[in-house]
């Protein structure tokens, strides 16, 4: 087996051949008019841009995103990052490597996080909501998930363990809220923040690399949250139809607006909150990723398609704090 190589640990003129997580894939043409292929290589360390020059038709056929791929190729410094240059690729058998080995995970451990999120859950002062809270959380199939699931695929969170940092964080900033508007229901600012996301669970599939399932691509998460809360609010005696309907229109609203993905916008303050927390959330975690994996020699990252513009990339906490 080739000596493993972590992205982390690839430096300007290194030859290096190692296995990777093909992440993305693409053909594109150059401006001497002939094809190139890029790939987004990857491992529990990071990821790295890769170009690959000469018989790219034939060596795209090789191999799709999802695979391991057995790698030979030289690192070379492209506008001063890196860049992979692929001299040699071949699909590697699936059942002969460790998939964890070529995720990114959480820093924070899981279920330290787990425990201190059900602390939280512990001091919700609506009975009904407190047990569905419970009762999902708990449930022996949904635990387990939540410990590893990514909140997203690539965008925010996406790491092994991303869901459950992104919904304590969420949760953690909405007792600062249900203090700082005493007119707002914490309970349901902490349902919120538990619930908009936990569809995920079933809706990302993480054993080889981050991807969606059947189901996923078919319901949504948004529509699976709202099941799990039938499911459960069905065995609490005397759950009111109306909290139930109020749960579920915070889960159906939380992107905010329609052509964010929404069936609904959000009608009421604690919905609106938890749409505008979790954006936030999110945002604070793309653009933290973004900012890290571009930090290495340049002041300003690359300008982000998604952000439509460039990131300034000094640490302004360690610079101006004494």
């Amino acid at each position: 087996m080739t000596d493993k190589t972590l992205v982390k640990d690839m430096k300007d003129k290194d030859s290096v051949e190692s296995l990777f997580l093909v992440k993305e894939k693409n053909m594109g043409v150059g401006k001497n008019g002939r094809p190139f292929l890029t790939a987004l290589l990857g491992d529990a360390s990071g990821q790295i841009d890769s170009r690959a020059w000469d018989n790219v038709e034939n060596l795209s056929r090789e191999f799709e995103v999802g695979d391991v791929v057995k790698v030979k190729g030289q690192v070379q410094l492209f506008q001063n990052r890196r860049q992979f240059v692929i001299h040699r690729l071949e699909k590697v058998d699936p059942t002969t490597v460790n998939f964890e080995d070529f995720v990114p995970k959480g820093a924070r451990d899981a279920e330290h996080l787990f425990a201190e999120l059900l602390t939280i859950v512990r001091t919700m002062k609506n009975p009904s909501l407190r047990q569905l809270v419970m009762d999902s959380l708990e449930d022996p199939e949904i635990r387990p998930l939540v410990l590893k699931a990514p909140a997203a695929k690539s965008i925010h969170h996406a790491w092994i363990g991303g869901l459950l940092e992104h919904i304590l964080s969420i949760t953690k900033t909405m007792e600062f809220f249900a203090a700082h508007y005493p007119f707002l229901n914490r309970d349901l600012l902490i349902f919120g923040a538990i619930f908009h996301d936990i569809g995920k669970v079933w809706e990302l599939s993480w054993e080889h690399g981050f991807s969606y399932t059947n189901r996923g691509r078919l319901i949504g998460h948004m529509e699976m949250a709202c099941e799990l809360v039938d499911r459960k609010s069905a065995r609490i005696l005397g759950f009111d139809a109306e909290l139930r309907d109020i749960c579920k229109h915070i889960i159906l609203s939380h992107h905010g607006r329609l052509e964010y993905g929404s069936p609904k916008r959000p009608k009421f303050l604690e919905a609106l909150l938890v749409a505008m927390v979790d954006d936030l959330d999110s945002k604070m975690a793309t653009v933290k990723t973004l900012i890290d994996n571009e930090r290495g020699g340049e002041q300003w990252s690359r300008y982000s398609e998604l952000f439509d513009r460039y990131f300034l990339l000094d640490d302004l906490k360690e610079k101006f704090e004494s």
